[in-house]
């Protein structure tokens, strides 16, 4: 599904973001940065070493105690397709619950990456689902929260002009396209 907000596009399809060809992807990391499960795991073991190396001198540099909920910083892609990793880490939902303070982290985990991504210059970005599998919160509420964040804000951005959601299964995508078709409906 593609849509075009004034000479912006953003698109949801199915597929494995270690895949993308955008100038960044997004990466629901944990604050730890060094790596993890899913989509952290994944983009860690696909892209290589030059990523975790990356990942320590921030740990180390800048956030000692681990990147914050919400935050988002940069790293090469290494071996993947993607020039850039954008880090975010999401909110956990830890009763499946998206509250007023969690909803607003994941905004800002969405928020930040792409803000991060248009100081940069760069074109084009891809995101996951962030917070939605092992950190749990809602799909539906989640997957809201995320394409109103990118709506939002996509058409004030001076340089970033694609964003895609590329979402791991046909049940996420179900969900996305849905709320999608809702949101811009109402605009």
């Amino acid at each position: 599904m593609e849509i075009k907000l004034g000479n912006k596009k953003l698109i949801l399809k199915i597929g494995d973001i270690t895949e993308e060809n955008t100038d960044a992807i997004v990466n629901a990391a944990n604050p730890t940065l060094l790596g993890g499960g899913g989509v952290d795991g994944a983009i860690h073991r696909k892209g290589g070493s030059k990523i975790l190396e990356e990942c320590k001198k921030i740990r180390k540099e800048q956030y000692p105690d681990g990147l914050p909920f919400g935050e988002a910083v940069i790293t090469t892609g290494g071996n993947l397709k993607a020039r850039y990793v954008i880090h975010t880490v999401g909110p956990i939902c830890d009763r499946g619950v998206l509250d007023t303070e969690k909803t607003k982290l994941l905004s800002n985990a969405y928020k930040n990456s792409l803000l991060l991504a248009d100081r940069l210059h760069l074109k084009s970005v891809a995101f996951p689902s962030i917070s939605t599998g092992a950190y749990r919160c809602p799909l539906d509420d989640a997957s809201k929260v995320a394409l109103k964040t990118i709506l939002d804000l996509l058409p004030k951005l001076k340089n970033v002009e694609t964003v895609i959601f590329t979402l791991f299964t046909k049940d996420i995508y179900n969900v996305y396209s849905k709320n999608l078709k809702e949101l811009i409906k109402d605009r």
